[in-house]
């Protein structure tokens, strides 16, 4: 029998991509060339002073700023003398406290219940209003609101009242804010 001899792509000579002295040349050159034209922009890169940061801007003078904000904001002062900017008993009442005592939520005692409100009104209206500011079982302090402390105790007055309380609507606090106001002025 005849041998059959194959030859596998191991046994013939190996060709490579240049074929040419020209091509040797010219990939000789694109060797040193792009490595040193990718550092040359690399160190550019890194020594220029504006480095963009993958859309953010979270190092701008802006952005620090708003971050280092009080997380309230600017606080608001209140004209305790101007009684029109003020708030009534019942609009704070409806504003921040109707959530909880319009509905009984959280064991707060509704708004006209005499039985629920009488063991709370023997404290006193200094009492509850200890409790409205301070804060009391699942209620925050000033019911969670952003109420001046005359507005509050206008609201437990209001509430209070409609329980079977029989408190004064409180005084506004306008000669001690009037008497402050001055000395600071003054100095």
């Amino acid at each position: 029998m005849a041998e059959v001899h194959m030859t596998s792509d191991h046994d013939a000579p190996h060709e490579g991509p240049i074929k040419t002295p020209k091509q040797l040349i010219w990939a000789v050159v694109f060797a040193f060339l792009v490595p040193i034209i990718g550092i040359i922009l690399l160190a550019n890169y890194v020594a220029a002073e504006n480095k963009p940061a993958a859309g953010s801007d979270g190092m701008s003078a802006e952005a620090i700023a708003k971050r280092i904000a009080p997380v309230a904001g600017a606080p608001e002062v209140k004209d305790a003398s101007d009684l029109s900017t003020l708030k009534t008993g019942e609009q704070v009442f409806t504003a921040q406290c109707a959530a909880c005592h319009a509905t009984g939520a959280a064991g707060a005692p509704k708004i006209g219940d005499a039985a629920a409100w009488g063991p709370r009104l023997a404290q006193g209206f200094d009492g509850l209003l200890h409790s409205a500011l301070k804060g009391k079982g699942a209620m925050s302090p000033q019911g969670g609101g952003d109420f001046s402390d005359f507005e509050i105790a206008r609201a437990v007055v209001h509430l209070a009242n409609q329980g079977g309380g029989k408190f004064a609507e409180p005084k506004a606090p306008v000669a001690a804010d009037a008497a402050s106001a001055a000395a600071s002025a003054a100095q």
